[in-house]
């Protein structure tokens, strides 16, 4: 491969007759906990109802490994999908998700890709992501006790990870989102994040961005990989391949 990477990987390919296109995907956990193994049902999802290939990575994590270690690896992942394309069976379109600090991850990519003048991913789909530092957003005071995820562990998370505020490409809400690719914002009602989802939605529409946001009542945080239980979490990943198939389905494929 014309690239190695040292961040730890797990390929999802669908049933069928490739190449396929590729989904970079990032876990949650709070730039602090968890791993490919505790988020391995939503790329399986994913996998199988965009019927594209997903490729999910890890990352350093704090405290050991402040930002921007977790940035740096993102975007190291996504620079690999590009250069190893066609070695995992991908055609050349490439999308990027991501769940809660992996929604800000994935996010980050996106506009460092734009920065930096590399290929733009042609979707991402950004899960409760974290937007911003700013947890004082009425979500964060109504569902401050919540589980799976709550207002303490949101501070305990963000004083271990300790991001610079400035940095856009972790407040990507403060960041400039012109040109950026279309977007698919999934929320759950009973979620502290609940409203970073809803401002991220708000600038990115601001900025001309195609974006869809949808707020599924009556689930938390965490809901979206619960697909074998939970019928929401279904709907959840229908709208999120809908919406990236037809991303993929208006790019040309095209082998890198």
């Amino acid at each position: 491969m014309s690239h190695v990477c040292k961040i730890p990987l797990r390929v999802y390919t669908p049933i069928g007759d490739g190449p396929f296109p590729v989904l970079l995907y990032f876990h949650g956990g709070g730039f602090v906990i968890a791993d490919l193994d505790v988020y391995d049902s939503s790329p399986r999802a994913l996998a199988n109802a965009a019927n594209c290939i997903v490729v999910s990575s890890h990352y350093r994590q704090a405290p050991e490994d402040p930002y921007p270690a977790a940035h740096d690896d993102a975007v190291e992942a996504y620079r690999w999908v590009l250069e190893n394309m066609e070695e995992i069976g991908g055609d050349g379109r490439v999308a990027i998700a991501g769940e809660s600090a992996g929604g800000n991850l994935a996010a980050g990519v996106t506009i460092h890709a734009r920065d930096e003048g590399m290929p733009l991913p042609v979707h991402q789909l950004l899960v409760y992501p974290i937007v911003d530092g700013d947890f004082t957003k009425p979500s964060f005071s109504e569902h401050a006790n919540t589980k799976p995820l709550s207002k303490p562990m949101m501070d305990w998370f963000g004083k271990h990870y300790a991001p610079d505020q400035n940095d856009t490409h972790f407040a990507v809400s403060q960041a400039d989102l012109t040109g950026l690719p279309p977007t698919t914002i999934v929320n759950a009602e009973v979620d502290p994040l609940r409203d970073d989802g809803k401002l991220f939605a708000e600038k990115l529409s601001a900025a001309g961005v195609d974006v869809e946001h949808k707020k599924f009542d009556g689930v938390t945080h965490e809901f979206f990989g619960m697909g074998a239980a939970v019928d929401t979490a279904k709907e959840a990943v229908e709208l999120a391949a809908r919406r990236l198939v037809a991303s993929f389905d208006r790019t040309t494929a095209q082998t890198r």
